[in-house]
């Protein structure tokens, strides 16, 4: 992994690992995180930290995948909250070593049809 990479991955393990102290110093001052689908935005390492230190049930991350191209850096989790499970899918932009934004994208896993079972395999 490049050094990109290893700081989105970090900021999962800090994050998880309820160190957030450590995982703001891996943000730029001007952090800026979002998530489209409930329409909110957090400014700043603080309050991004705030949130997810106050997160009822934060939820434990596996990363399944980690991509990188010029400044951003692209991460697919699973994450579970008690026992619901939900696929992630987080954009970070980098500013020189620091992660100067975040979109998450979230979605709940579904059945497959069975109309389609003979053109596509099954992922475990």
């Amino acid at each position: 992994m490049s050094a990109r990479t290893d700081t989105a991955a970090r900021l999962f393990e800090l994050i998880g690992a309820r160190k957030f102290e450590e995982a703001k110093a891996l943000l730029t001052p001007d952090f800026v995180q979002e998530w489209p689908q409930s329409g909110e935005r957090i400014r700043g390492p603080d309050n991004a930290m705030a949130v997810n230190e106050n997160y009822p049930g934060l939820p434990t991350f596996a990363l399944r995948r980690i991509v990188e191209g010029g400044d951003l850096v692209v991460a697919e989790t699973t994450l579970s909250y008690g026992g619901t499970i939900v696929n992630g899918v987080h954009v970070f932009e980098f500013q020189g070593d620091r992660v100067a934004r975040e979109t998450d994208y979230f979605s709940e896993p579904f059945h497959a049809p069975d109309w389609r079972a003979r053109w596509v395999e099954r992922m475990e």
